[in-house]
């Protein structure tokens, strides 16, 4: 092989490409694949580091070398696996003489790893791509294209921190491209990093958007529907969920999915109960059912009220002081919510046997939800009580501005003030008519006989 190589090297100029590019069809072209990979690294090793070839003349073999492993015309494909890597390997020291023909090989080597479903191995290859260097500049549209497929490869391999900081390079130059697949790609990066970084709600609103999209397989909209519902029961409870839910559970398509018992539990507001959470619990993946930290000053607001309510005559009561999961806290904030449109009041310990809480602990979860606003009432610390307000006909945050009331409803002008006189006025007129037949049967007056 040496000799051979030689007598290339001592050829003129225009005869050098050409006679190193003939040896490479003639080494992958043998009956025996076994000494190719080692060959084929002889040859390129020889052509980078030998002075006598040139740079022209390597870039040349090169590119014919990346345009033949790119063709297939190697079969087998751990040898062709094996050339990529060698090849990447011994023109790295060079690779400022060498990008555009390196590139090449790597976005090779990256198909070859994404075919055996090693995601963070591919986008290893692709972070090593030189994508604003001096000597080769990309277009915004490709750049784009590739921070995309890295964003993919990493969330497959459940990488989102890494992952959401290509996102952010990718996010810049949206604009560049209007590549439909490239931009629906995006947009699904987008959804998944949102429900990664545990933003539920906009997960959601994102996926069933996605959802609706034509070009998108019908399998793949379906997961994506699946995945709206899941985001939307993990999102936490409030009127921006109840918004989301109602969408979803006018979708006539989530009547199929094996999640909608859940999703509907939640939309009208019933409390679920520990077997539904366990059967949801099973479709989650592994983010999803990420353990959370309660904070100092819950422990110690939690630890103070508990040390208040104690009583050693009380019966026994839960010894959990927060939700272990987000899915155990986005299910005791909706059963919050839900006793809020069943009772006008509940004490502490009621509302903590209810969500298998201390009475601290679900007096300080309310006391958060009132804060943030998702949830409408006050507390009575003397009383130990919680008192809900706007459980019923006024409740706009969780009526009709979330999309929950009739169509009729939600056309309807009337004030709240207007609401209100009409209720007196009946209420007047209820008591007038008591009044008079209490009187009646007093017989203080007389009703007229007509003839």
């Amino acid at each position: 092989m040496e000799s051979r190589l030689e007598q290339a090297a001592a050829l003129g100029q225009k005869d050098k490409g050409p006679a190193f590019i003939s040896l490479i069809v003639e080494i992958i072209s043998r009956q025996d694949q076994s000494t190719v990979a080692q060959d084929l690294q002889t040859l390129v090793g020889f052509v980078v580091n030998q002075e006598s070839v040139g740079l022209v003349v390597g870039r040349q073999v090169l590119s014919e070398l990346a345009r033949i492993l790119g063709d297939g015309t190697i079969s087998d494909p751990e040898v062709r696996k094996r050339v990529v890597q060698e090849t990447i390997e011994n023109t790295q020291p060079k690779i400022v003489s060498y990008e555009e023909q390196v590139s090449n090989l790597r976005f090779q080597l990256a198909d070859i790893y994404e075919l055996g479903e090693e995601w963070s191995d591919a986008a290893r290859v692709l972070m090593g791509i030189q994508l604003d260097s001096n000597q080769r500049s990309l277009p915004d549209g490709e750049k784009m294209r590739v921070y995309v497929r890295i964003v993919r490869l990493l969330l497959e391999e459940e990488d989102s921190v890494q992952a959401e900081s290509y996102f952010n390079r990718a996010q810049l130059l949206v604009h560049s491209t209007t590549d439909k697949e490239t931009l629906l790609q995006f947009k699904l990066c987008q959804a998944r990093i949102s429900d990664y970084s545990r933003k539920f709600l906009e997960a959601a609103s994102r996926y069933h958007e996605l959802s609706f999209v034509a070009d998108i397989d019908e399998e793949e909209r379906r997961h994506m529907l699946m995945a709206a519902v899941t985001a939307a029961v993990l999102a936490p409870a409030g009127p921006n969920r109840s918004r989301v839910l109602a969408s979803l559970y006018r979708d006539e398509r989530t009547t199929e999915l094996p999640t909608y018992n859940i999703l509907s539990k939640m939309f009208l507001d019933h409390i679920l109960r520990p077997a539904e959470i366990k059967e949801f619990e099973g479709t989650l993946k592994p983010h999803q059912l990420a353990k959370i930290a309660i904070s100092s000053n819950d422990r110690v607001a939690t630890s103070t009220i508990d040390e208040e309510i104690g009583n050693p005559s009380d019966p026994p009561m839960s010894t959990r002081t927060a939700p272990a999961t987000v899915l155990d806290r986005a299910v005791m904030e909706h059963n919050l919510l839900a006793s809020s449109k069943i009772y006008h009041n509940i004490t502490f310990r009621g509302l903590g046997a209810l969500l298998d809480l201390t009475p601290g602990a679900a007096e300080n979860m309310a006391r958060k939800m009132i804060e943030q606003g998702r949830l409408r009432g006050t507390i009575d610390q003397v009383d130990k009580l919680i008192w809900f307000e706007g459980n019923h006909e006024e409740d706009d945050a969780q009526g009709k501005a979330g999309g929950l009331g009739e169509v009729e409803e939600a056309e309807d002008t009337g004030a709240p003030f207007t609401k209100r006189w009409d209720a007196q006025i009946r209420i007047t007129a209820a008591n007038v008519e008591s009044i008079v037949q209490h009187l009646t049967e007093r017989g203080l007056i007389r009703v007229p006989v007509q003839a």
